[in-house]
């Protein structure tokens, strides 16, 4: 199984898809922290959601940020996918954690999907978090929020994550009335094993043995962090020339964790002070 992502569109059925299969960029993240297997199952669960819902936009969306918060065990989970499909993602949680259905992991909690432009313009939408599974959060998501028929498989475990998507095309009739009932139930009989090992088009015709397709080129998939230390300035800046010196009064310079990658950067008093010359 490789890191990639492959769109699909019916082409008798008003319908559209995606299968991401997580490998390689999967293991990555797992290296640079470790997360209980309640929190690390749908880490990569959001993963691959954040890619599958991705491949459904224009590229000049920019990135697609899903984040899930609230008051319970699992306090926030982000996953994140760029616009030229670099991954990352992160989750904060208060020990004990046990395997657990997620609204009851998350709590009184909602689930929001922001999408950024290159241009720096923001979509958000949120919608209050009730599902059991995090695939029954976003089909609900995409139902409430954009009405627009959803159906999704997600799975992750410690080696490898995957998922599939299947989504109705807006503006669009079928000549048969019970299409859409009849691919999104052939692709509930996908197993976990065929999302995971058989290749995009070996799977759909696997599922959809009567039915004609396009499958677009793959696309790769990796880790990816867009942390830096331009951006770090930028947020010291942001906090202003008072705040920072009461850091530095405290600690005599600085020190910021990336909370998707581990990567710290440090700046001294001279350095903090600089930026406000």
């Amino acid at each position: 199984m490789s890191d990639s992502l492959h769109a699909f569109v019916f082409e008798g059925v008003a319908a559209r898809g995606a299968i991401v299969q997580l490998d390689a960029a999967w293991r990555s993240l797992r290296t640079l922290r470790a997360y209980p297997a309640a929190v690390e199952s749908l880490l990569g669960e959001g993963l691959v959601a954040a890619a599958l819902l991705a491949s459904t936009l224009q590229r000049t969306h920019g990135s697609l940020l899903l984040q899930m918060q609230g008051d319970g065990p699992l306090q926030l989970l982000v996953a994140e996918c760029s616009s030229d499909f670099g991954l990352r993602g992160t989750a904060r949680w208060s020990d004990p954690i046990e395997r657990a259905p997620l609204n009851a992991l998350i709590g009184a909690g909602r689930c929001v999907i922001t999408l950024g432009g290159a241009s720096g313009a923001r979509y958000q939408g949120v919608v209050p978090l009730e599902s059991g599974t995090l695939s029954q959060a976003l089909e609900a998501y995409m139902r409430r929020s954009e009405q627009l028929d959803t159906r999704m498989a997600l799975h992750a475990d410690a080696d490898a994550a995957a998922g599939l998507l299947l989504q109705r095309i807006p503006d669009r009739t079928d000549a048969d009335p019970d299409a859409w009932n009849r691919v999104q139930l052939l692709a509930g009989t996908a197993s976990t094993g065929e999302l995971h090992a058989l290749p995009a088009p070996m799977l759909l015709r696997r599922l959809f043995p009567q039915d004609d397709m396009r499958l677009f080129e793959g696309r790769a998939l990796r880790f990816a962090c867009s942390c830096s230390a331009q951006r770090v300035r930028d947020t010291l800046i942001g906090l202003g020339r008072n705040e920072v010196e009461e850091v530095l009064a405290e600690r005599g310079g600085t020190e910021i964790t990336c909370e998707f990658c581990g990567q710290t950067y440090a700046f001294s008093a001279e350095q903090c002070r600089a930026l406000f010359s």
